[in-house]
């Protein structure tokens, strides 16, 4: 197996774990949302932590992406291969300070119920603050993530490295989450907007999918 095999296959394997594995942390974190999140987070403790390992797993995956690809992309055009590379570092360096904050109000949580005599209005205003950051880095997220979707699709349109009805899937599914990212920004977030974000994540799906088992176009990757 050649070096470009196996960097399709790692990858295809990035992708699927940066997209999973970040829902599920997602779910195991869903205490903090809770009216009386400030029990219930230090109730699910193992929960709260294992959905922070995760995400920073996905992290871990989101950065890696653009690194494996760099050596394949910057052969076509150095610059947006850069840019690839600093939106998904972007990206994932917001996704690790969302999880400071889940822990850090983990941390909270746990004082709280220990506390004898706890000032609630001091920890409810410290734990208000704290998931007003979470969900300002959350909204963050939807500006690096969908432009470098574009970027990515529009370099794997341009060099045919995979088949370019993916990548015209890929481009339209970016282009889609990027447009409503401003509307979210601004408090206006309905819940049918949210299968706007169904293209770009069925198109890295089967993008992952894709390269495990079918790797790059070889013919442009002599090109």
């Amino acid at each position: 197996m050649d070096s470009t095999r196996k960097t399709a296959m790692i990858v295809g394997v990035l992708f699927l774990i940066a997209t999973v594995i970040i829902i599920i942390g997602g779910i195991f974190s869903l205490s903090i949302y809770e009216p009386d999140y400030l029990t219930a987070v230090s109730a699910n403790e193992n929960q709260v932590i294992l959905g922070a390992l995760l995400e920073l797993i996905a992290t871990a995956a989101i950065v890696g992406i653009p690194i494996a690809m760099f050596p394949i992309l910057k052969k076509h055009n150095e610059g947006l291969a850069l840019g690839y590379v600093g939106t998904r570092i972007f990206e994932g360096l917001t996704i690790f300070l969302n999880t400071i904050i889940l822990l850090a109000i983990l941390s909270l949580s746990q004082e709280f119920v220990n506390t004898v005599t706890p000032d609630a209005s001091y920890f409810q205003t410290s734990g208000a603050l704290l998931l007003a950051a979470r969900e300002t880095l959350s909204i963050l997220v939807d500006f690096p993530f969908p432009i470098g979707a574009l970027i990515f699709n529009y370099m794997l349109y341009q060099t045919k490295l995979t088949p370019r009805w993916l990548a015209v899937l890929g481009l339209i599914g970016g282009a889609l989450w990027l447009a409503t990212a401003p509307l979210r920004m601004f408090g206006f977030n309905p819940e049918p907007m949210e299968f706007l974000a169904l293209p770009i994540a069925a198109q890295e799906m089967i993008l992952a999918v894709w390269l495990i088992v079918k790797g790059f176009n070889s013919s442009s990757l002599d090109s």
